[in-house]
């Protein structure tokens, strides 16, 4: 498939979380195995995470059928170096959840503030561009 897949989360065919969650794959998906992974443990960890930020209150229940998150996923493609059978689905899944539940808190609550990404725009380092300019990619 050419371009980059777009799925809502869910928790399972025809289970979608509210609210609604389009994932958006920041990757060409190109391999079954791949899509597998993205589409079953990826998907499940975002899904359990736009709950857990409702069951938290970071996201107001009453509000839950109203709003809508675009997710864009990032899920390396060297995961596929990985043997059959040896990739870690309950650490993979448990990554995804903790951090779509973070980054929902820290959304609803308008964090970063833009005084903190301006008084903190030098020294925050994006790591694939540091690794660029160490030479390492």
């Amino acid at each position: 498939m050419k371009g980059h897949t777009r799925v809502f989360a869910i928790l399972n065919s025809d289970v979608q979380v509210k609210p609604a969650t389009l994932m958006v794959s920041k990757v060409t998906v190109k391999d079954a195995r791949y899509t597998s992974i993205l589409m079953g443990t990826v998907q499940a960890g975002i899904a359990h995470g736009v709950l857990d930020a409702v069951r938290a209150g970071d996201i107001p229940k009453e509000k839950a059928n109203a709003l809508g998150i675009i997710y864009s996923v990032w899920l390396d493609p060297s995961i596929l170096s990985v043997p059959e059978g040896e990739i870690d689905h309950a650490g993979l899944f448990q990554v995804n959840r903790e951090a779509t539940a973070k980054v929902i808190k820290k959304a609803m609550r308008n964090e970063p503030t833009i005084d903190w990404l301006l008084e903190n725009q030098d020294t925050v380092t994006h790591y694939f561009h540091q690794l660029g300019l160490d030479g390492k990619i």
